[in-house]
């Protein structure tokens, strides 16, 4: 079946406007109800969910049957930017909807502006069902539980099968093995290249980095904040790529557009490293490959080693503003473990889900544009097994910015020396504007 992970993004402007109007406070706090009776519920309750993924309506139909005192009432939302201004200036009047589906770099800037509750006393117990990698992306490193994991964006190495093995080429299981690769695509099709390094769409850097062990922003529990963009760990991704691309052995070319599509199409882009959601995009960018691809996992720096970076995913949160943090805490852990709610969501909202009991079993067949490979998602499984924890802050999107408008012009330069001056922008832009808005802030 075909599956989307959701990897929109929320413009610098709308984060922004939206702090400037809440005020924030530059402390990532264990924010929630009160210690009071408000978060539970003495007679029926109405909860209600705002979510940008398709037909989650109907997956919360099924809780509504079997919960009739608890009844949860789906609102269609725009999603990226839209979401996250719309939450702040909700939380801003009071009246911020129960539950929230938040992507996971989104969650420290809903968290710095008083948006998020801490539902660790209803909710911790769900951990176990989830890689550790991903559950560190609702905790942001503390004990408190900002949301519940709903699907996750594991990253994998896509390559045309038919093409490997018709120019002899190795499948590579370390990064040195996908330059040598590369090099030696490069040598046996002269107008092809194995990827492309595209600077339009930073989740996939930010996934490359996390599997590096970069830690991009961290924060200590009285809320100051250490911005370390610019790390050895992303220093490491930045002068590999920066490196293959003035080699000329990799393409600089941005994804997502005509020429992308017709490179990946006709064969002159021989791999794509992307996530667990591929499949869905390669039906529409490259039609005529279908049963020519493979899916293996994501090349690793050290031999023997075996990790994962991630390239998109959400969860459910809880407001502070609900007068129901119990009843919708428990909500979102049955929505996100639940068996039949994750094979509803695998059916009716067609996603990749976070939890591991829902990453395999019947519901995920194997995809319709990867016929060769029947143990596509036992593979999957265990490559998500194997996530790294990010390392979120609450102004991503600065940093995404500037690195869209950095990288552009490295890419398009071919100099591996303006990779490392693009990152050095990065960090310098994220730490000087996190600064500018009253965040307690030093750098790595």
């Amino acid at each position: 079946m075909k599956m989307s992970i959701h990897r929109h993004q929320f413009s610098r402007r709308s984060i922004l406007a939206g702090a400037a109007a809440v005020g924030l406070t530059g402390t990532l706090a264990a924010c929630g109800g009160s210690d009071d009776d408000s978060g539970k519920s003495s007679g029926p309750v109405k909860l209600t969910y705002w979510s940008w993924a398709p037909n989650m309506d109907k997956v919360a139909a099924i809780w509504n049957k079997k919960n009739p005192d608890i009844t949860v009432t789906v609102s269609k939302q725009a999603a990226g930017k839209d979401i996250v201004s719309k939450l702040i200036t909700a939380k801003k009047a009071g009246n911020a909807p129960d539950l929230i589906q938040v992507e996971y770099q989104s969650l420290p800037t809903l968290v710095s502006n008083d948006v998020l509750a801490d539902i660790s006393k209803y909710a911790k117990s769900a951990k176990s069902q989830f890689a550790e990698g991903l559950w560190g992306m609702v905790t942001l490193g503390t004990d408190a539980v900002y949301a519940i994991p709903q699907d996750s964006g594991p990253l994998m190495f896509f390559y045309r099968e038919d093409l490997f093995k018709q120019h002899n080429l190795t499948v590579p299981a370390t990064w040195d093995d996908f330059a040598k690769t590369a090099r030696a695509a490069k040598k046996a099709v002269p107008n092809a290249y194995l990827t492309t390094f595209s600077s339009n769409d930073p989740g996939l850097f930010a996934g490359l980095a996390q599997q590096a062990g970069a830690k991009w922003w961290t924060v200590e529990s009285g809320g100051k904040w250490t911005v370390g963009i610019d790390d050895a760990a992303t220093k490491k991704v930045t002068d590999f790529w920066g490196g293959l691309v003035q080699e000329g052995v990799i393409d600089n070319q941005p994804m997502y557009t005509p020429a992308w599509n017709n490179a990946l199409n006709k064969g002159t882009h021989l791999g794509w490293v992307s996530a667990v959601w591929a499949p869905g995009v390669l039906v529409s960018s490259a039609p005529d490959t279908k049963g020519k691809w493979r899916m293996a996992p994501l090349p690793q720096w050290s031999a023997g080693e075996s990790v994962t970076g991630s390239w998109g995913g959400s969860s459910t949160g809880v407001s502070t503003d609900s007068k129901h943090a119990e009843a919708a805490a428990k909500f979102a852990a049955w929505l996100n473990t639940d068996p039949e709610a994750l094979a509803a969501l695998v059916k009716e909202v067609a996603i990749y889900p976070a939890a591991t009991k829902g990453q395999s079993g019947s519901v995920l067949t194997t995809p319709a544009f990867f016929p060769n490979q029947t143990d596509f998602y036992d593979t999957a499984a265990k490559i998500a097994a194997t996530t790294a924890a990010s390392a979120w802050g609450p102004n991503v999107q600065v940093a995404y910015d500037t690195f869209s408008d950095a990288f552009g012009k490295a890419t398009k330069a071919k100099k591996a020396a303006q990779f490392d001056t693009a990152l050095a922008t990065m960090q310098s832009a994220t730490f000087t504007d996190m600064k500018k808005q009253g965040f307690k802030v030093t750098e790595a």
